[in-house]
């Protein structure tokens, strides 16, 4: 999304759905992280959070892909 939403302006209607449709765009294709869209996209930590478990999206776990034990045994 290119133009931020100022804060403090509550997203309805056609403006709610493009903001959704681009959330859930950058978190699953993009990888960007709910932190990261809440700064580009101007809307709290809490507001993205949500808006993404609206949207159906799945959330990754903290912390990434888990990398084993490191002790190279399988």
């Amino acid at each position: 999304m290119h133009n931020k939403i100022p804060k403090g302006i509550h997203v309805t209607g056609d403006a709610r759905t493009l903001l959704l449709s681009d959330l859930k765009y950058k978190y699953l294709e993009h990888g960007m992280t709910i932190r990261a869209l809440a700064e580009d996209s101007g809307r709290a930590y809490s507001t993205v959070h949500r808006m993404l478990g609206e949207a159906g999206v799945a959330l990754r776990s903290k912390g990434g892909k888990p990398r084993g034990c490191g002790h190279g045994i399988d």
